[in-house]
């Protein structure tokens, strides 16, 4: 961005910024909902469109898909068309894609349109994103970033009970119709908001790196959303997106390294404090979903919550991030890297009680211990993205900021897929192992109080023994997937001590 642009984007009105600010929350909370809300109602969608489990699931992963590919070029798109092109033509490819997966009849169309609804809905929150850090002035960036990410984080725990009140209540196809009249608004905002800021600044887009990374981030995309239902590398289809996911990221290393017009400017990369902040989004990405992933099948599966009681007990995110943003901007302020660390340490507290729960546990444990780790991943993520951007130049936030969110989006397929894979098999596992000492030669089980409850001689009592066995086992299983994110928070927490000052940069 040259100089001239720079100033044109401080000098924007003070009622515009926060008018800019108002569209960025809006769009940024429709996408964390569009993503999160579909999946309520996937059993409603098998059953309407007479489809299999696996089949259905592919609207989930087609999207990440789409806006996964379209995500990195974002940057490049804002300097091509400027931001109100770009934020208006995103927003109605997205509305009028909306209303096309609400209307759809059969599983091919409803494919073909949630693939389109992610491509046009990538750009939103980068985009988002880049215009705050880039119309803020340095020292409202805390504040900027704490107001929208009300929206970032709110979004996704928004989504399943929307989803779900919306599914019950009207049908599946509502949880997209629901999100164009959302869309249209933010529409009418952008017209008045947002100017032709950055038109014109884009150059040659890296075609190469660009086709590269679309294909490494594709297969990747996927690999780990399909992995645990085809049994990994069992699968021919998966070894097969491993390969090309390798090929194609070492294509990309080597365009952005040596080709002429990388797709991403080098000097984003030599940036000590923004390099970091991709490690750790990527990890954010993670301690972000996890436990909203987790949870509702824990609460529906194991106790028998019905949808509306889980998503309103897993509402405590929420409270947890909105009461973080009480004190986040001051103590960002304060100390942001103090700050950045006490929220990844919370949220290792908030997984290490998460691993220490049982299948007695209470509707206050859950709450309390989600409660916690929205409140620590809202203090974390303003000073992370502030220590990140402090010393960027202006010219790179959209395109760093496209980074950013790209890699939050891998870091949810990574470990989502993780703990499902470690879920499954630890809950394999555990049923092998407590089956063998079910059997009446074991003298733990001989004790006269147990043995009407342990009998092993009626067709009735086998099953009962063997739902128990299951109900343990799935509980083990989600026991060590919160262990495996109580250590990504401590991969977090390392990293965090390594950013440096604005006085250090």
């Amino acid at each position: 961005m040259n100089t001239q642009t720079t100033a044109e984007d401080s000098s924007i009105l003070p009622a515009r910024r926060w008018l800019l600010l108002i569209n960025v929350q809006i769009v940024t909370l429709m996408y964390g909902i569009a993503i999160t809300s579909a999946t309520i109602v996937l059993p409603h969608i098998q059953g309407a469109l007479s489809v299999n489990q696996d089949q259905a699931s592919w609207t989930m992963t087609l999207f990440l898909v789409g806006s996964a590919v379209t995500m990195p070029i974002t940057g490049w798109l804002a300097g091509w068309l400027g931001w109100r092109r770009l934020m208006v033509g995103t927003l109605i490819g997205f509305t009028v894609t909306s209303i096309a997966c609400g209307l759809a009849t059969n599983l091919e169309t409803l494919l073909v349109a949630r693939a389109a609804q992610g491509v046009f809905g990538a750009p939103l929150m980068p985009l988002g994103q880049g215009m705050l850090l880039a119309t803020f002035p340095k020292k409202q960036h805390a504040l900027a970033l704490m107001l929208w990410g009300i929206g970032g984080t709110m979004g996704p725990v928004l989504g399943p009970i929307l989803g779900g009140f919306v599914g019950e209540a009207l049908g599946w196809r509502w949880t997209f119709l629901f999100l164009a009249p959302i869309s249209t608004m933010a529409i009418i905002i952008a017209i008045f908001a947002l100017g032709d800021q950055q038109k014109g600044t884009s150059g040659k887009l890296g075609w190469m790196g660009f086709l590269s990374l679309a294909i490494a981030i594709g297969s990747a995309q996927l690999l780990l959303d399909r992995g645990h239902r085809l049994d990994w590398f069992e699968s021919f289809e998966i070894t097969t997106e491993l390969f090309i996911c390798l090929i194609a990221a070492l294509f990309f290393i080597w365009s952005t390294l040596y080709s002429k017009t990388p797709l991403f400017e080098r000097a984003i990369f030599t940036n000590w404090n923004f390099t970091l902040g991709l490690l750790t989004m990527l990890l954010m990405g993670a301690l972000s979903f996890t436990p909203i992933t987790l949870f509702p099948m824990l609460l529906q599966d194991l106790r028998g919550y019905p949808d509306a009681t889980a998503g309103i007990l897993l509402s405590a995110r929420g409270f947890g991030n909105l009461a973080s943003f009480f004190i986040v901007v001051q103590f960002t302020k304060l100390n942001a890297k103090l700050a950045l660390m006490t929220g990844m340490a919370l949220q290792i507290w908030a997984g290490w009680a998460m691993s220490n729960l049982n299948i007695n546990m209470t509707e206050f444990d859950v709450f309390w211990t989600n409660f916690v780790q929205g409140f620590g991943f809202g203090l974390a993520y303003t000073p992370m993205t502030v220590l990140a951007f402090a010393t960027l130049s202006t010219k790179l936030t959209v395109q760093g900021s496209a980074l950013f969110n790209m890699m939050r989006n891998f870091g949810s397929s990574l470990f989502l897929s993780l703990s499902i894979l470690i879920l499954l098999r630890s809950a394999a596992e555990n049923y092998s192992g407590l089956s063998q000492i079910i059997n009446p030669m074991n003298p733990l089980l001989s004790n006269p109080n147990d043995a009407p409850h342990w009998n092993t001689t009626s067709i009735e009592s086998i099953a009962k023994i063997s739902e128990e066995i299951t109900i343990q086992s799935l509980m083990g299983g989600y026991l060590n997937a919160f262990q495996l994110f109580t250590w990504v928070a401590i991969s977090a927490l390392i990293l965090s001590c390594l950013y440096r000052s604005n006085r250090q940069q």
